[in-house]
């Protein structure tokens, strides 16, 4: 087989834009802690559990898609607010 009858194989990234998930993580995680900002009820271990799971690692996680992707901007906000939200919640506990 000579160099020339090899085709090369173009892997094409598939996966779903992880920008919603990140979006989504933020929102819901923000609005939650202003709720409980203003009073709507006490600050528990619900909200704690968001700040950590959601409103932390899933927009770490988002924020390494985003990377994948080659999206810049992404990949600084999600891994930036990602970031934010498990020092917030380390500083509470």
């Amino acid at each position: 087989m000579a160099a020339s009858d090899i085709t090369p194989v173009v892997l094409r990234d598939n996966t779903a834009n992880p920008a919603a998930l990140g979006l989504l993580a933020f929102g819901s995680t923000t609005v939650l802690l202003n709720l409980a900002n203003i009073g709507c009820y006490p600050l528990n271990s619900m909200i704690l559990a968001m700040g950590i799971f959601y409103g932390g690692l899933a927009q770490v996680m988002a924020g390494i898609m985003e990377w994948k992707k080659g999206n810049t901007f992404g990949t600084t906000a999600f891994t930036s607010y990602g970031m934010f939200w498990l020092t917030l919640v380390g500083l509470i506990v």
